[in-house]
């Protein structure tokens, strides 16, 4: 099998380099993640782009998605990285080891969104009604469920890359469920 590798800074664009040195400065470092993307001229910009498009999402929606995403299909680099940034947003060890499992029973609005995600990313979108009228009982609109796809696409391009490309992950390890 082909050993796929995370390039450096030297080894990517011009174009690149500059979105290296911008993750960079803001994050602390580049993401093997985004270096991945970087191998292609115009992966990583175009990736940042989706990634940081504006959203009627608030970020702990966000982060519900990404975590029940990232379980479903597997990414343990997601699972890590989504982890550690569900914390950044106020999520305690034990409810993100329940939004990955599909749930969010401390909050009903977050539960009727990770049981809408599972059933969106499992069946391949075709939700039932019952699942979608709790996510429409709870708040969420149609242009939430637009923002809801999005960003599930987003995260499964992501969980397919690492999946595909399986570079070490660069974020402390998410507990495994």
């Amino acid at each position: 099998m082909k050993k796929f590798a995370v390039p450096t800074r030297g080894e990517v664009s011009e174009s690149n380099q500059v979105i290296f040195d911008n993750l960079k400065k803001g994050l602390g470092f580049v993401p093997n993640l985004y270096a991945y993307y970087a191998k292609n001229e115009t992966a990583l910009n175009d990736y940042l782009t989706l990634q940081n498009r504006k959203t009627t999402l608030k970020a702990k929606e966000r982060e519900i998605i990404n975590l029940v995403t990232s379980q479903i299909n597997e990414c343990r680099y997601c699972q890590s990285a989504h982890t550690m940034v569900g914390k950044m947003n106020g999520f305690s060890d034990e409810q993100i080891i329940e939004i990955r499992k599909g749930s969010a029973s401390f909050d009903l609005k977050l539960d009727a969104l990770a049981k809408f995600t599972v059933s969106v990313v499992q069946n391949r979108g075709k939700v039932s009604t019952e699942i979608t009228n709790s996510l429409f009982a709870v708040g969420f609109t149609e242009a939430n469920i637009i923002d809801i796809i999005i960003a599930i696409g987003d995260k499964t391009i992501s969980n397919y890359i690492h999946n595909i490309a399986d570079f070490p992950i660069d974020f402390p390890l998410a507990t495994e469920i």
